[in-house]
């Protein structure tokens, strides 16, 4: 994940700091040389760097933090400040139209991800503003562009514009007007790429930009390029003049330097990050989250942005309702499962935790295959074998097994763990609601290559 590095030579740093009590101004310089060390590492560009040490050097060596009664603490405090305010300071969201469909401009090099991240991005504006986007095919150049356009789009249920090798600027115009003419809000506009920043490149972006007039130009740039998506960046708005940027791959194993060089290098923002392959893993980009993320501190917030998204408020209430009542059937098990899937990678979700509980969560995984079984398992059952698994004979397990394609010990073994939530459940207090955090917090038959308490 990327920040890992950075993250763990800060908390270091600022642990000597702790153990002092007392600072001087010479422990903030010594500190504040390890910071730029660590900040250089991560590839952050060297006037940043120098820039950042300097503001944040000039604060943390001011009376009013060394003779306070936690310097340490004012120190991180400050750190954490100027981090959220290089990234941006405040989360910047898309530019709307006021009146007919917003036109969001996807551009990019070839590589960074943007025809999926277009499609990504697409399925976010819908799950969170309710929003009915449209996919317009503008890349006529790169092979099958068009036809992985219309295979994410399909996954995810957005219609596809295409009129297949023609001008992009003419597909772009005719995708507009069948937005207006099927009421679509929001036309996506996927773009051509290049290897490499030219002039033919920008020629054509610029030819569209003049003819669409977008509300919106993003730029898609691989985090893992380091400095180069920095630069991709500068030469991009230059010559369109971007309205803020989206980066992909955060959850590799980038060092972190291009989210925290481009907004000081280019003045445009980070408005979203991709965090994962799959096809809703995007989130908005948030500095202060993003900053705390950094320090160890975790992001509550956007953990519980992500557990009230796979979160259903009347099938809580009706697990509630069956919990006083010791009536745990393994629907409600499987229900369960799906919300604990929906919230996303338990790695990813580590970051968001603050200090040790993210660390000792740090690695732990969802075995989808494991999970696959379980609910093809359950699946596979009658309604009343779902409520009432006592009454689960070696017939009905052979035949349940058949109809799952596992064997009767596959079976078994789910109702083993089934019992041993039930037995968990009969133990917690009368009303509490297990949700996802007493489900999640078992983990059986996950799979788990990690274990946390």
């Amino acid at each position: 994940m990327a920040f890992e590095g950075l993250s763990e030579k800060l908390n270091a740093t600022f642990k000597r700091l702790r153990g002092k009590g007392r600072l001087t101004e010479n422990d903030v310089r010594e500190a504040m040389r390890e910071v730029r060390l660590a900040l250089l590492e991560a590839d952050v560009s060297y006037k940043v760097v120098k820039e950042f040490v300097a503001t944040v050097t000039e604060r943390a060596i001011g009376t009013d933090v060394l003779d306070s009664l936690t310097p340490a603490q004012q120190v991180v405090k400050i750190v954490n400040e100027e981090l959220t305010n290089l990234m941006g300071g405040t989360n910047s969201k898309l530019t709307r139209a006021n009146n007919g469909p917003t036109v969001v401009m996807m551009v990019g090099l070839q590589g960074a991800g943007k025809t999926t991240t277009t499609a990504k991005l697409a399925g976010l504006m819908r799950r969170q503003y309710s929003n009915r986007p449209l996919l317009a095919a503008c890349d006529v150049y790169r092979p099958a562009a068009i036809e992985q356009l219309k295979v994410v789009g399909e996954q995810l249920n957005i219609p596809v514009f295409e009129q297949g090798q023609g001008d992009p600027v003419e597909i772009a115009q005719n995708a507009l007007r069948h937005a207006r003419d099927h009421g679509n809000d929001l036309v996506f506009l996927d773009t051509a790429g290049r290897l490499h920043v030219d002039e033919t490149l920008m020629d054509e972006l610029k030819r569209m930009k003049a003819t669409v007039h977008p509300n919106e130009i993003l730029l898609v740039v691989d985090a893992m390029t380091g400095q180069d998506a920095v630069n991709a960046a500068g030469a991009f708005d230059e010559a369109l003049g971007i309205d803020g940027v989206i980066l992909t791959k955060l959850d590799g194993d980038a060092r972190g330097g291009a989210a925290l060089s481009i907004r000081a290098t280019t003045g445009k923002p980070i408005k979203f990050v991709g965090t994962g392959e799959k096809l809703d893993m995007i989130e908005p980009f948030h500095p202060d989250r993003m900053a705390s993320r950094i320090l160890g501190m975790g992001d509550v917030l956007s953990f519980i942005e992500k557990a009230e998204a796979a979160y259903d408020e009347k099938q809580a209430a009706k697990l509630e309702e069956k919990l006083r009542k010791n009536r745990f059937t393994l629907q409600d098990y499987y229900d369960q499962l799906q919300q604990l899937r929906g919230m996303g990678d338990l790695s990813q979700l580590a970051g968001m935790m603050p200090g040790n509980l993210g660390r000792q969560m740090q690695g732990a995984t969802i075995d989808e295959k494991v999970m696959a079984h379980t609910e093809a398992i359950i699946l596979s059952m009658t309604p009343l074998e779902r409520e009432h698994p006592q009454i689960l004979n070696a017939s009905r397990k052979k035949r349940i097994a058949a109809g799952c394609g596992l064997e009767v010990v596959d079976v078994n073994r789910l109702l083993k763990q089934f019992d041993m939530m039930q037995q968990m459940v009969k133990q917690m207090s009368k009303g509490r609601m297990p949700g996802m955090g007493g489900i999640g917090g078992r983990m059986h038959g996950f799979g788990r290559k990690k274990r946390f308490n």
